[in-house]
């Protein structure tokens, strides 16, 4: 009989501990966001929002492959938690800078997706050779005014980059007839969308069978436009002082070589890495500008770095 009384005392004991500390864990220790803790992760279907769209074209969700593969992107990215998080980082800074340049050119504000997808909104360098935020080709670059070589690359000039986007966008769209065939031209090329809608007798891009990385552009375009101007609905969750924002700069014109940017950071209260951080397409340590070519260097103001 002890013996069975010490066995119940004890599994009383455990029952005990495990109540107390399921109550740590359950209840939060302060209703602010920085001290509340959330431990019911679960892992939810989604429900395909009824009216999605991409740049106010219709996404023909009434037909079942359509949803399966919005459902696929959705999920993927949904649950992707530290990925999606930087998107929203990311998007707070570069957004700004994108937004009214499509705005001026008449393209799409729904376009600024397309550059989450082609790069995560950071200077990604692809196999093939494609660089920068928009993820421009070499020839893409030079055939629209770009600068490319080993001392001065503009692809990553995000505001020159954006421009050569919404021109080729535009065309795209022109020749192509929707903003939903130009955006998967941008990846698969005009040439390419143009020939595969010929041989398959079909004018939609939802009509088409495409290879698989051209085949889930647009849905994951439209699931990272969803996701993004729904956080909450999505179960992110941050505070406006979480996201990442643009150093404010002014910009020094240059017309002739510059033989050391050390030197010329040191000038005006900064290092190198952030002359570089700030002007991505400076490609060496020096300009060399045989054509006295004028340049404009960003230089950030001053008190936002240590």
């Amino acid at each position: 009989m002890k013996i069975i009384q010490k066995g119940l005392a004890f599994v009383g004991l455990l029952s005990l501990c495990a109540l107390f500390i399921f109550a740590l864990q359950d209840a939060p220790t302060d209703e602010n966001f920085e001290t509340k803790l959330i431990n019911d992760y679960n892992v939810y279907a989604l429900q395909v929002p009824e009216n999605l769209n991409f740049a106010g074209e219709a996404m023909p969700l009434e037909n079942p492959d359509i949803l399966e593969r919005m459902d696929r992107e959705l999920l993927v990215n949904t649950y992707w938690q530290s990925n999606g998080l930087l998107m929203f980082k990311r998007a707070k800074k570069y957004f700004p800078i994108i937004e009214p340049i499509l705005a001026k050119h008449g393209v799409p504000d729904d376009f600024k997706y397309l550059a989450v997808i082609e790069s995560g909104l950071t200077n990604a360098v692809s196999p093939a050779g494609a660089r920068g935020v928009w993820q421009i080709m070499p020839a893409t670059g030079r055939e629209n005014g770009l600068e490319v070589n080993k001392n001065v690359d503009e692809r990553y000039n995000l505001e020159k980059a954006t421009e050569v986007a919404c021109k080729y966008l535009l065309e795209a769209k022109d020749k192509l007839g929707s903003w939903t065939l130009a955006a998967a031209a941008y990846n698969a090329g005009n040439a390419g969308v143009s020939r595969r809608l010929k041989e398959q007798g079909v004018t939609e891009y939802y009509d088409l069978l495409l290879g698989e990385e051209t085949g889930r552009y647009l849905f994951r375009i439209v699931a990272l436009k969803e996701i993004l101007s729904n956080p909450k609905k999505y179960g992110f969750n941050f505070r406006d002082k979480d996201l990442y924002t643009n150093v404010p700069t002014y910009k020094i014109e240059v017309d002739t070589a510059v033989t050391d940017f050390t030197k010329f950071a040191q000038r005006f209260g900064i290092n190198y890495k952030l002359l570089k951080l700030h002007n991505p397409w400076l490609r060496e340590p020096h300009l060399n500008n045989k054509s006295r070519k004028q340049y404009y260097i960003d230089i950030p103001r001053e008190g936002y770095y240590n």
